[in-house]
């Protein structure tokens, strides 16, 4: 029973030092470069558009279209930097082109490149263009230069839309409170209607800005508020716990925050962990928002949060780079900004972001378990190695990098390493609690994978004592057992009771599919079988399964299909070797097999034991958010 695992991403390119995606580099890209006058992609988006402007080339019809379309091409391969420098080319061509001139501004903004985000922000305004986000670009930056009149006049603007609405709500709100104004900020937010989905967030931001404004009855009244009518997230309740405890009220805060723990099914996030350390010693930690940049910012980041959740590089990004505009070293904004850029895998990137995050924050390690992973994702497997390494010895209760190490290792097959480090986390864990099954599981599974059956089972029996109704677990246990004709019926129930809990995973019905064949039950296992590659028709193994099975019901012709639709999905050398000899020859008989055991009603087949396709138990490490 194999992990199934996909394609490793390579390293990415990089020009000038600068982060670029593999996709800057696809054919078709190239060929859209060279359309727009680009022999070699070199530079930065600003480069790119120095170098359009100083040509003396007359402007080309080819060459605009050409950067135009390798624009798009970049944009939808989220390799916002190669896109940000075709549409400066083209843009170069047609100075004019307002589509063309807020696609760049897009572009750029996700890029954070301000100088070059700012003046085309300034043209779009000149062309009268009601692009929104422009609009509120030049209202940061007016507030940042204290130019409050003109920022309140751009934050009007950009209020074009619910999510712009919002957006300039609590933009004014904010400009408001660093004018001095605080009575002004909330009576504003008490008197302008939005929808039910936005008033959360008005409320949270209503409590900072009541906190700044020093009104702190009113700040515990909103936190109250929030509370009763559960709308608090993890920054809300930080807010409120740091509001209750800089106010003097200890007992408070730590009233806040075990509300906030009792709520949690996984790990708590370190900042709350680190909250609570501070409340223990007695100590009075400052308001997490201290000044109106900080509470603009936030806003943004909790915007840019919600928006990057929908995927790829778009909005979310665009409004976490204007929060960091305002406060560069935000770490939860910078951390949910790499987190964009490693859900289009662009890993290295990723790594950039999380680089300038402030070392000594209660995410530094969780940041660099994060990092390690990108590391691992760009194969550079001894850095990430030595990186966890670092973090085990400096945190050596912690059991988290540990379990990195051991994932890790077993993504690289390196199965004694990974033992070695799941144990080492289970020394950490001491008394093992329901949570901590999957250290056991992973253990159990790379003794598997080193034929050390005996200790592996003990393993994944333990997980299963952990976590009786863990479907993986239940998978993998009672595949093995099957797999080996012992245990039969104990191991078909544990695996029909795992489909049973998770019916849509392929991989998990492959199982009880591939069981059924290897005790002989083909007509049943055909059935499962072809679930399976109805779930997951992109895997290899479980086509090559029901194409076996196929076979084995008189569907010949069916069966080399479903082998040559598993050969095309690039299987492993070995798996395609077997492939190639059964395109050829077929299964062999039955009466020529191996003889097989008989239980009562179920007879194993001839075929030795496949790689199994193993579920992705759940990393202990999310990014923190």
């Amino acid at each position: 029973m194999f992990r199934h695992t996909g394609k490793k991403s390579g390293p990415s390119a990089t020009r000038n030092g600068c982060w670029a995606t593999p996709s800057a580099t696809s054919p078709i890209v190239v060929m859209l470069g060279v359309m727009a006058g680009s022999v070699a992609m070199l530079g930065g988006g600003a480069a790119f558009a120095a170098a359009a402007a100083a040509t003396e080339d007359p402007p080309s019809a080819t060459n605009q279209l050409g950067g135009y379309l390798a624009g798009r091409l970049a944009r939808g391969l989220s390799d916002t930097h190669a896109a940000a420098g075709y549409y400066s080319m083209a843009l170069a061509k047609d100075a004019d082109n307002e589509a063309l001139m807020a696609q760049t501004f897009d572009m750029e903004s996700i890029e954070g490149n301000w100088p070059r985000a700012e003046q085309l922000a300034i043209e779009l305004s000149k062309l009268k263009s009601d692009h929104r986000m422009s609009r509120l670009l030049l209202g940061l930056a007016e507030f940042k230069r204290g130019h409050f009149k003109e920022a309140e006049e751009f934050f009007v603007a950009a209020s074009v839309n619910p999510i712009g609405e919002l957006t300039g709500l609590l933009a004014r709100s904010w400009l408001r409170q660093a004018d001095g104004r605080t009575k002004e900020a909330l009576d504003l937010l008490d008197s302008t209607k939005q929808p039910d989905w936005a008033q959360a967030m008005i409320r949270y931001h209503r409590a900072l800005l009541a906190d700044v404004g020093s009104r702190k009855v009113e700040a515990r009244a909103t936190y109250e508020k929030l509370a009763s009518s559960d709308q608090r997230s993890l920054r809300s309740t930080l807010a409120s716990a740091q509001s209750s405890a800089n106010g003097g009220d200890i007992k408070g805060a730590q009233k806040v925050l075990q509300a906030y723990f009792d709520k949690l099914r996984g790990e708590a996030h370190p900042s709350a962990v680190a909250l609570q350390k501070q409340l223990a010693a007695g100590e009075r930690p400052p308001l997490l928002v201290t000044t109106a940049s900080q509470g603009l910012s936030e806003a943004l980041f909790g915007l840019g949060e919600a928006l990057a959740g929908e995927g790829g590089v778009g909005p979310g990004a665009v409004f976490l780079q204007y929060a960091l505009y305002l406060e560069p070293r935000f770490p939860f904004a910078l951390a949910s900004l790499a987190n964009v850029y490693e859900g289009t895998r662009n890993y290295a990137r990723a790594i950039e972001v999380y680089e300038q995050i402030t070392p000594g924050t209660p995410l530094e390690s969780a940041i660099d378990i994060r990092k390690a992973f990108d590391l691992n994702s760009l194969e550079r497997v001894e850095e990430a190695k030595a990186l966890l390494e670092q973090v085990a010895e400096r945190e050596p209760t912690d059991v988290k990098p540990l379990d990195a190490l051991g994932s890790i290792m077993r993504g690289q097959k390196r199965w004694d390493e990974a033992i070695s480090y799941y144990t080492r986390a289970i020394a950490v864990i001491k008394k093992p609690e329901a949570r901590h099954w999957s250290y056991f599981y992973a253990r159990g599974t790379s003794y598997e994978r080193v034929h050390k059956w005996p200790l592996a089972e003990a393993d994944l029996q333990a997980a299963l004592k952990l976590s009786p109704d863990e479907p993986t677990v239940l998978n993998y246990l009672g595949y093995s057992w099957v797999d080996q004709n012992k245990n039969l019926k104990a191991g078909l129930q544990l695996i029909e009771k795992a489909v049973k809990l998770k019916p849509e995973d392929g991989y998990i019905v492959d199982s009880l599919g591939w069981a059924h064949y290897r005790m002989g039950n083909f007509k049943e296992a055909n059935r499962w079988l072809e679930r399976a590659v109805e779930l997951r028709p992109d895997d290899p193994v479980l086509n090559d399964h029901f194409g076996d099975s196929l076979w084995r019901v008189g569907r010949e012709r069916e069966a080399a299909f479903q082998w040559n639709q598993a050969l095309s999905l690039k299987p492993e050398p070995e798996d395609a070797d077997k492939i190639q000899k059964k395109l050829k020859s077929g299964l062999p008989t039955l009466a020529k097999a191996l003889p097989a055991k008989r239980t009562k009603d179920v007879q194993r087949t001839d075929q030795p034991p496949k790689k199994r396709a193993e579920t992705k138990s759940p990393g202990s490490t999310p990014l923190p958010q």
